[in-house]
């Protein structure tokens, strides 16, 4: 996970993934859609597919490069478990929503008992 969590810190590397996700390309035309140069690019190639994010095929004279996001998932799963609470906490939650409901009830209906609240 540091090796794709490196890799992907660069956002060179990322706009290379993003072109990526659209399909493979030659590394040629990968360069050219930047202002650095072609050696630069190709070592960023290098750490994507150091990473594992990217696979190369030699087609000829050409390198293509092709999107692998599979190591993504590690990330995406580690990100995520900031993102949404624990099962416990959303029980916790709904308990505290049906105790409101249930005060809100009794307070509604005359028939049924007040709570000891002391």
């Amino acid at each position: 996970m540091d090796l794709v969590a490196s890799a992907i810190a660069d956002p060179v590397r990322r706009d290379i993934l993003e072109m990526l996700r659209h399909g493979p390309m030659p590394a040629g035309a990968i360069a050219e859609r930047f202002a650095i140069s072609r050696p630069a690019v190709s070592r960023h190639l290098r750490v994507l597919r150091e990473s594992g994010l990217v696979r190369d095929d030699a087609v000829g004279r050409q390198r293509v490069y092709a999107l692998d996001a599979a190591p993504l998932a590690d990330i995406a799963e580690w990100i995520a478990r900031f993102g949404t609470p624990p099962a416990w906490e959303r029980r916790l939650d709904a308990l505290e929503t049906e105790v409101h409901r249930t005060r809100r009830d009794r307070r509604a209906s005359p028939e049924l008992p007040e709570e000891n609240t002391a």
